[in-house]
């Protein structure tokens, strides 16, 4: 019931001012025409009259409607801008939870890749280092490597490959990685599957990483280092550089921050 009643201000002088009107009206009649005259006047004369007397009435709500109409509009306009932020913040919430689903659907996928790509540097590494390569290694020892692969250390391979002598040992006999990688067409399938399986992950992984911390993780992985030691030795292809965040320059910034700061 209270709903009806008006609130603004403007509408109860409006309404203060037209009751005070029509006294005034029934005053002035009263003692200066009469009732009874008034009545009897022509209906040109007493259109007048009226057309005189209620003018000043229709300027008044005029001008009151017209100040009650720019408080709506600007009401509505405030209430425009409550709304648009609301939809920035549902946006923002909807692409928020959008990017965390692609997050989670990427590391399901990653989880298996990984393994995946570990495989294929498993048979790599067994046609490179096993009976059927040169012989490095004892199809026992290869039995306990496959083991510790099996039970969810998916990069020993990769992490056999970088710390061969030839890299982790100052001295030793420099080892020819290239043709371990594509000295044989076996040794080049394989890493042609490991290189289109990276790829394909990194490329899933700049879809759901908006400050490059999963691309990180990725490329500087066993898995991802070995994959930059096989794009460099590539005979035919000149791969793109990967390229993930610059220390230098992100602790650049960090140090910028903290000088701007104090």
């Amino acid at each position: 019931m209270n709903s009806y009643i008006p609130k603004d201000w403007r509408i109860w002088f409006a309404l203060g001012v037209t009751f005070f009107w029509f006294c005034f009206l029934i005053i002035y009649i009263a003692r200066n025409v009469g009732w009874g005259s008034f009545l009897d006047l022509p209906i040109e004369e007493m259109g007048t009259f009226l057309e005189g007397a209620f003018a000043f009435l229709a300027f008044l709500w005029l001008v009151v409607g017209l100040f009650i109409q720019q408080s709506v509009l600007a009401e509505n306009n405030k209430e425009l801008q409550r709304n648009n932020l609301h939809s920035e913040k549902q946006a923002h919430a909807i692409a928020a939870t959008e990017m965390n689903a692609r997050q989670e659907t990427f590391f399901k996928i990653a989880e298996s890749t990984h393994k995946q790509l570990g495989s294929i540097v498993g048979l790599l590494f067994l046609s490179s280092q096993g009976p059927a390569g040169n012989n490095s290694y004892t199809t026992e020892k290869l039995g306990e490597i496959w083991k510790q692969f099996a039970g969810g250390d998916s990069e020993i391979f990769s992490r056999l490959f970088l710390t061969m002598p030839g890299i982790a040992t100052p001295g030793a006999p420099e080892i020819d990685f290239a043709d371990l990688f594509y000295g044989t067409a076996i040794r080049r399938r394989h890493t042609d599957n490991f290189l289109v399986g990276f790829d394909r992950l990194v490329a899933l992984a700049k879809g759901c990483d908006t400050d490059k911390i999963i691309l990180d993780t990725l490329i500087n992985s066993a898995h991802g280092l070995l994959n930059l030691m096989m794009r460099e030795l590539h005979p035919d292809i000149k791969f793109e550089p990967i390229v993930g965040t610059d220390s230098i320059q992100y602790l650049d910034r960090m140090i910028n921050v903290k000088i701007e700061s104090s």
